[in-house]
């Protein structure tokens, strides 16, 4: 595959992922609802539903070659700032969790945010 065709794959892809990862925040928000750190004013639904709308702007943004450089750029300080949201579903999960598989998936996206953060800045780098 040429390495434009690549980049740009690459791109639609976490763009994909974002998309899809923002309308689940809108489709089923309790789960999101309950790892919003309680160290943040409001209540946890207005920031499942904030980080949904951020999520599929990034989306947006990654999407359209004019503005992939800074959306990506944003999508890796997005998957840098949800990180505490996932730290505290882990520590949830610890005492919480009725099946192995559910503390897995918990615990799973702990290192998962290394390679979003990674990925979303190779995206930003390779932008036209």
């Amino acid at each position: 595959m040429e390495p434009t065709r690549s980049r740009s794959w690459s791109a639609l892809a976490l763009a994909g992922l974002l998309g899809a990862a923002g309308a689940t925040h809108f489709a089923k928000p309790r789960p999101y609802d309950s790892i919003v750190p309680r160290s943040l004013p409001g209540e946890p639904r207005t920031w499942t539903y904030a980080s949904g709308v951020a999520e599929v702007a990034l989306a947006a943004a990654v999407a359209l070659p004019r503005t992939r450089r800074l959306g990506a750029r944003l999508a890796a300080v997005f998957f840098a700032a949800v990180f505490p949201a996932n730290v505290k579903m882990a520590l949830d999960y610890r005492a919480k969790a009725k099946s192995p598989k559910a503390r897995a998936i918990a615990y799973g996206r702990l290192p998962l945010q290394v390679p979003l953060v990674l990925w979303a800045l190779r995206v930003g780098r390779s932008a036209p």
